[in-house]
């Protein structure tokens, strides 16, 4: 993404931000998080299935057989209709997932803005925040986070960590049992992903 209106800015708050406007038909990582959740529900229900095997003494290896074949049947399946599902999410939201990041020392946010709002709108409230009185940033971009639809925010302190995915424009932001990602431009990668890890004091090493 070369437009300079979506590179990250420091703003008054002292806060950066920055827009990304994901392709869902060139960047997967949705679908990854689609196939993860279908993915452990399929493992739950084999593993709830040898459970009552094992407890009902009907473990046996005709069992393991039928289940081996069960799951690899429900992976197919799980696949296909995951792809297809992604494809025709990805088609009626216009192929695009909108993304408004604010990071500072503290956390990170991820808001999804809706996928109907128009670029120039969306750089026009984020040149009118940059222009904000000092002291009163939030009145000025309350439209802007007001039309936000979803919010992720990871408190940095709590990071484990921090997995960039430089092919993506994706740098994961993982704590215990939270998972958070920021889309970033390669412009600006290196520096986010520098500024994620000075400012998570508790990543594993």
């Amino acid at each position: 993404m070369k437009d300079a209106d979506y590179r990250v800015k420091l703003y008054p708050d002292g806060k950066y931000r920055w827009i990304y406007e994901v392709n869902l038909l060139r960047n997967p990582t949705v679908l990854f998080d689609v196939y993860k959740v279908l993915g452990m529900s399929i493992v739950i229900l084999v593993v709830i299935a040898l459970l009552i095997g094992l407890f009902s003494g009907d473990l046996s290896l005709s069992l393991l057989k039928g289940l081996g074949v069960g799951l690899l049947a429900a992976t197919g399946v799980m696949l296909v209709l995951g792809a297809l599902g992604y494809v025709f999410y990805a088609l009626i939201t216009g192929k695009k997932y909108i993304v408004l990041f604010t990071l500072d020392e503290h956390e990170l946010v991820h808001k999804q803005m809706p996928a109907t709002m128009k670029k120039a709108r969306l750089i026009g409230e984020l040149a009118i925040l940059a222009g904000a009185v000092a002291g009163r940033p939030g009145v000025a971009g309350a439209g802007m986070l007001a039309a936000s639809r979803d919010s992720l925010t990871s408190t940095l302190s709590d990071v484990k960590q921090v997995v960039p995915r430089r092919w993506m424009n994706t740098i994961k932001v993982n704590e215990t049992l939270f998972k958070n990602r920021a889309y970033v431009c390669d412009e600006d990668f290196d520096f986010v992903l520098q500024f994620l890890r000075e400012h998570c004091p508790n990543l594993k090493k």
